[in-house]
């Protein structure tokens, strides 16, 4: 089958990859740089220039696949492509988009006869090797027919159809919240293992826990890689986390639908108190313990 790619970065260009490598699936591949374009070509893929240019070689009806940033770039190319395709084809948004931005596009195509499906997408660059765990929605029709293409992208009964449009960035949506969890939980951890009294090398630790231990996982996997590479200290990373915005989404929808979600609260807060220099409010702290105690506090000498 035939398949437009939009988007050849770092997940993009390994499933157009991964897509002619293990498959005879033909992609036609378009990104804003044309050297992504022509490694996709180097791969097989059949590049395209612009997006008209990528319309132009597929044939009715067209399946276009989307791995862009989300937001503006998102909406932005969903617009123009709605201007390029016609009634049957579909449009498929494999990146991270909240599940009620889909639910509100798949409700403006639908009057033009395209067709809408979102695919939460996880796997990151390894998925290329390893697969990549698919969680999809969309209408039943566009899903069947996108099927070949998941079969080939995900491992062995590595997707799943979980509804209508909007369903499958919503699972999405709270494997990251879950993510968030089990990331802060391993690093609260092994920063307690860093400041013991024991000689405790954590690379060690990282690939005990993967052998027979509950608290195995891939991120353990990787948190061992990291300390091999790293070493102890993971003296030369700095400190900030970002976020990409799915637990934002998590946490409103649980304030919506009244379920606390008090773990992805606490490690998207801490995610929060990483990127602030000086910590404001540790330093309000300070002062209002030396105000109402005398405690002592430390100054920043003076130069």
């Amino acid at each position: 089958m035939q398949i437009g790619f939009v988007g050849l970065g770092k997940m993009g260009g390994n499933m157009v990859h991964r897509i002619e490598r293990d498959s005879d699936h033909e992609v036609v591949a378009f990104d804003p740089n044309p050297e992504a374009v022509a490694a996709a070509e180097s791969h097989g893929a059949v590049g395209a220039s612009s997006l008209e240019e990528l319309v132009s070689k597929l044939d009715a009806p067209r399946l276009v696949w989307l791995m862009v940033p989300s937001g503006k770039i998102t909406e932005d190319t969903i617009t123009k492509l709605a201007d390029l395709l016609e009634e049957g084809d579909t449009i498929v948004d494999g990146g991270n988009t909240n599940w009620h931005d889909d639910q509100r596009r798949a409700n403006e195509l639908e009057p033009r006869g395209i067709r809408y499906a979102d695919v939460g997408t996880s796997g990151g660059v390894w998925g290329l090797d390893l697969g990549y765990c698919m969680m999809a929605g969309g209408p039943e029709e566009s899903i069947q027919r996108l099927s070949p293409i998941l079969d080939v992208l995900a491992p062995p009964d590595g997707w799943r159809h979980f509804g209508p449009a909007g369903a499958g960035h919503f699972v999405k949506m709270v494997h990251n919240g879950v993510e968030y969890g089990m990331m802060q939980a391993y690093a609260e951890g092994f920063d307690l293992m860093h400041q013991s009294p024991f000689p405790i090398e954590l690379k060690e630790v990282a690939g005990l826990w993967n052998r027979g231990s509950v608290v195995r996982s891939w991120l353990c996997e990787l948190a061992e890689k990291a300390f091999e590479e790293e070493g102890n200290d993971l003296s030369r990373l700095v400190g900030y986390v970002d976020d990409s915005g799915e637990g934002r989404w998590m946490m409103n929808d649980g304030i919506e639908m009244a379920v606390p979600t008090p773990a992805l609260a606490a490690s998207l807060y801490a995610r929060f108190y990483s990127r602030k220099e000086g910590d404001y409010a540790a330093r309000v702290l300070a002062a209002l313990r030396n105000q109402f105690g005398g405690h002592a506090v430390k100054k920043v000498e003076e130069t």
